[in-house]
């Protein structure tokens, strides 16, 4: 990986599986990155490699301003972001609740918007940018029981490939990141 000296990273997702590896990724290249996650608590491990812990639901208005201007404060930027954060629900599509549903697509789409949202102006004043959505290989294809969290995935796609042509003007680049399985804890949660 190139280096990253000098570039503030912000990931969410970050006490577990890929967003803890991302986070180490990062931090191996150079940049100063803060970890965002609930569960501040799994993430010792990360600062104790120099990465700084934030307490971040994205699902909560209050919780990402007040992270992303704390971080504005004392870097002057977030250069990278990586929008991680999601999980998967799992059931037939007339069974999930759909409070159920909703919370889905809070947490998978409307919180990494939200969040992308406060970080763009000053990418865009500072003409550079990488924001990073993790999908999934389920935003590709489909499966029975899992209805609703496709629908979050696909939904990223096309919104990601919508705000790659709206911000690629101001040198901000958007990545899809499309996993199949990993062994990580996010099977057992879905």
């Amino acid at each position: 990986m190139a280096s990253l000296e000098g570039k503030t990273a912000l990931v969410t997702g970050a006490s577990s599986g890929i967003g803890k590896a991302t986070v180490q990724l990062l931090l191996s290249a150079g940049a100063k990155v803060y970890a965002a996650a609930r569960r501040v608590e799994k993430m010792k491990d990360l600062e104790d490699l120099g990465a700084h812990a934030v307490a971040m639901d994205v699902t909560a208005e209050e919780s990402m301003v007040s992270g992303v201007n704390s971080i504005l404060e004392k870097e002057g930027s977030i250069d990278i972001l990586v929008n991680n954060a999601g999980y998967g629900s799992y059931g037939a599509i007339e069974d999930v609740p759909i409070d159920e549903a909703r919370r889905q697509f809070e947490v998978n789409i409307f919180g990494l918007a939200r969040l992308t949202q406060l970080v763009l102006p000053k990418m865009r004043q500072n003409r550079y940018g990488k924001i990073v959505n993790i999908s999934s290989v389920g935003g590709k294809i489909y499966t029975g029981f899992g209805g609703w969290y496709h629908a979050t995935k696909h939904a990223l796609e096309g919104f990601s490939d919508c705000m790659r042509i709206e911000t690629e003007p101001f040198g901000i680049d958007v990545v899809i990141v499309e996993p199949g399985g990993i062994a990580t804890e996010w099977g057992a949660i879905a």
